[in-house]
């Protein structure tokens, strides 16, 4: 049976895949960062989404650079075998200051096929 409802997980039960991201990401290496997801995926962050490697790479040069802050993995959730939230504290000069985003990934032959990052 299938349900939505989410399980928390510990960091260590995310997908390989995932963490490579969430690594590469923290660390600003756009390139181990791209290599996780599908060619073909799809990222919507700030209500704009960017499809395909050209434009996600774009998005994460431009979103490493754009604000100083601090991001904190505050928890894990796995929803079922293809779809995973990793909820981030986030501080910094960016408007507002501070805000808890989830990042909801469905992945997809090992990749990550599509991620949305909301509030």
């Amino acid at each position: 049976m299938h349900t939505d409802q989410p399980q928390d997980i510990t960091l260590a039960d995310l997908p390989e895949v995932i963490t490579r991201y969430l690594d590469a990401h923290r660390a600003h290496d756009t390139a181990t960062a791209l290599s996780a997801f599908r060619p073909d995926a799809g990222v919507t962050d700030e209500g704009k989404t960017h499809r395909g490697a050209p434009a996600i790479e774009t998005w994460l040069t431009r979103s490493a650079g754009e604000y100083t802050y601090t991001i904190e993995l505050t928890g894990v959730q796995k929803v079922d075998v293809d779809h995973y939230v990793a909820t981030h504290h986030l501080e910094g000069n960016f408007p507002g200051g501070v805000v808890d985003l989830r990042y909801r990934f469905t992945l997809s032959g090992g990749l990550i096929e599509n991620l949305v990052i909301e509030p």
